[in-house]
């Protein structure tokens, strides 16, 4: 006699067999640090990775919300399994600040995430100045490695693209000239010339 089969039990997602997402997210994503596009884009993957990103990014082309919504009637329990799962992994890769000012009962995964990208969009202009003023007072006798200094210049020159301030090339490549310390200066300019005659 064969077992009875119950799909609502049985049923195998990949995105239930993570056990702690911070493996995955290393970022723990805070107001002060403005790694929110970096936290963003490895979310996103371990969203793709794991076939829920439509919880917390909806299809919008109508072929594909139709296909959604389809997929969320045919197992509304495993849907909203899922969207708790998501919702888990946000709250579990933010700092306490962000938490309690997104933590509401009951909620989504697709509303805590845009209440996430709310924080940092309503605070660009601040957030703009901080990382102009991080970007600007870099200078390579902080670091071990001409690497590592131009790692650090990228990070707050991306993180300034993503607040509507990019730094355009050309000071970029003056920054990093600006912040190099003396050995790596070669021409000196008040060396005296030869006189040709």
């Amino acid at each position: 006699m064969s077992e009875p089969s119950n799909s609502k039990t049985s049923k195998f997602h990949p995105a239930l067999s993570i056990t702690n997402v911070k493996t995955l997210i290393p970022i723990t994503l805070d107001l002060e640090s403005g790694q929110h596009h970096s936290w963003a884009a490895l979310f996103k993957v371990q969203a793709r990775v794991h076939d829920v990103l439509e919880h917390i990014i909806p299809p919008t082309e109508e072929k594909a919300i139709a296909a959604y919504e389809k997929v969320k009637a045919d197992d509304l329990p495993l849907w909203k399994q899922l969207d708790v799962v998501v919702l888990q992994w946000i709250y579990a890769t933010v700092s306490t600040d962000i938490l309690t000012s997104i933590l509401i009962d009951g909620d989504s995964a697709e509303h805590a995430w845009k209440s996430v990208a709310d924080l940092f969009q309503d605070n660009k202009n601040s957030r703009a100045m901080y990382l102009n003023k991080e970007f600007t007072n870099t200078s390579l006798v902080d670091f071990s490695t001409t690497t590592a200094y131009c790692n650090r210049l990228k990070s707050p020159a991306d993180q300034l693209a993503n607040v509507g301030a990019p730094v355009i090339e050309h000071g970029m490549v003056l920054k990093m000239l600006q912040g190099l310390t003396e050995q790596f200066q070669f021409c000196h300019c008040d060396s005296k010339q030869e006189d040709p005659t």
